[in-house]
């Protein structure tokens, strides 16, 4: 099996189960593919007694007719299977895993968008913040302080203004 589509193939044959085994052994000991293995090697852990797969029967009706929910309020709804990475659509594909090169180093795109992210949801928090009765009343106290602050400045440059013309 040296073509890509033999093997393809070869691995389309087998159960969930066994390409789950397959996947954590051929990336047991590779760096790059760690991720991929933790995922396949908890999945054959929690895979050996339970199915992956729903099946789905032919005579599903799509007429509008209200369909049972299940346990996680959604039509059809099956057992959540954790440890498994879903990518989100408006992630693009970087030069790693996550937003991290082959060697585990964070890339600079992921640093900037996690520091954009934090700002923004600081500057959502003072904004918020600000809204409230409390926000509200402390910048109401800064103002009266600030305005207190100019007022005993004025007062001490004045008496110190005083001082030096009585002495000339």
């Amino acid at each position: 099996m040296t073509d890509a589509g033999e093997l393809a193939e070869a691995l389309t044959k087998l159960s969930d189960v066994e390409l789950v085994s397959v996947v954590a052994t051929a990336t047991d000991g590779r760096a790059a593919l760690g991720a991929l293995h933790e995922v396949a090697a908890s999945l054959a852990a929690t895979t050996s007694h339970v199915p992956l797969s729903v099946s789905v029967s032919p005579d599903t009706h799509t007429d509008g007719v209200s369909e049972s929910v299940g346990a996680l309020e959604q039509v059809g709804a099956a057992a959540v299977i954790t440890g498994i990475p879903v990518p989100t659509a408006d992630i693009g594909p970087g030069p790693g895993i996550g937003g991290y090169s082959p060697a585990g180093v964070p890339t600079f795109e992921s640093v900037r968008d996690k520091v954009e992210q934090r700002y923004g949801t600081a500057q959502g928090m003072d904004e918020l913040d600000r809204q409230t009765p409390a926000g509200r009343s402390a910048d109401e106290q800064w103002d009266a302080r600030a305005k207190a602050a100019r007022e005993r400045l004025e007062q001490i440059r004045k008496s110190v203004r005083g001082n030096d013309t009585d002495k000339t």
